[in-house]
């Protein structure tokens, strides 16, 4: 594996690329983490077994989208690739600054920026990608509430459902959603998708976004992923909202977007997280 790993980062180099340092780095993932060094070349290696490269691709689309479209630090993908066994994608390797940190303010700004772009007239994005491990369906709608209610909180439904795992009745709380967000008229803004602390840091104070799950959404999607477990210091969101002020109702609708990570940390690990999806479905459906 890593003799076809060598090969092609030195097909997408131009430069004969030989690893002589490799270290496994501790994660919470099932990939597994390396990083690969020639002394001159550093690259943040992941592997998982093959059937996951179509995940690995879609996650190098995403950072491209990123890279495209904000100012952030967005490592750079090098390149995606299988043997017979295993799957991988080789990223630039940046080191992150040590936390806590200064910069915050910028964070939010940067994020700003990218949310006030408004290219795309529809909602969702052009190829499926991921939620963590998590098949993410992205398929276009006209209308947002329609959009979330189905691809993000009815598939989310579903799957748990073929674990013979019911929270509430799926055609009622579908409905709910829809109708807590039929009023919220919107312009989609490219998402990071995935958009909390494991998923961002600094690097030289400049900030930085890897591991997205981008799609054409609701910007409070993000701002409301960022609140849900471990929330952001209060800098950032106050130099979010002083570039990009949030509309009136947002608390309200924090409780829908916050649904969807929920339901999917339900469905990888099942445990405490379903009791929290039970508690949290329970509270929309009487809200």
């Amino acid at each position: 594996m890593w003799k076809t790993i060598n090969q092609q980062i030195s097909q997408a180099i131009h430069y004969d690329f030989k690893h002589t340092h490799k270290r496994q780095l501790q994660n919470t993932s099932t990939d597994k983490l390396f990083h690969l060094s020639d002394g001159k070349h550093n690259y943040l290696v992941k592997i998982a077994q093959k059937n996951e490269l179509e995940r690995f691709e879609a996650q190098a689309q995403g950072l491209k989208q990123l890279t495209q479209n904000s100012v952030f630090m967005v490592p750079d993908c090098i390149t995606t690739g299988a043997n017979i066994e295993y799957a991988f994608i080789v990223l630039e390797w940046l080191t992150l600054d040590d936390l806590p940190h200064t910069h915050w303010s910028t964070m939010g700004e940067h994020l700003a920026m990218l949310h006030q772009k408004h290219q795309q007239a529809m909602f969702g994005f052009d190829t499926d990608n991921y939620l963590s491990s998590t098949l993410q369906p992205n398929q276009w709608h006209k209308k947002w509430d329609v959009f979330f209610a189905e691809e993000r909180i009815g598939w989310q439904l579903q799957l748990l459902a073929e674990k013979n795992i019911v929270l509430a009745d799926s055609e009622q709380l579908i409905n709910q959603v829809k109708e807590q967000l039929h009023s919220h008229h919107i312009l989609p803004s490219l998402l990071h998708g995935d958009f909390w602390r494991g998923n961002l840091g600094f690097v030289n104070n400049i900030p930085t976004l890897f591991d997205p799950a981008c799609y054409y959404g609701d910007r409070e999607v993000d701002i409301a992923m960022s609140e849900l477990y471990a929330p952001l210091p209060e800098e950032f969101y106050s130099a979010y909202n002083q570039h990009y002020p949030l509309a009136q109702g947002y608390e309200q609708r924090k409780l829908v977007y916050q649904l969807y990570p929920i339901l999917n940390n339900a469905n990888i690990y099942a445990g405490h997280y379903l009791n929290q999806a039970k508690e949290h479905v329970d509270k929309l459906l009487n809200y």
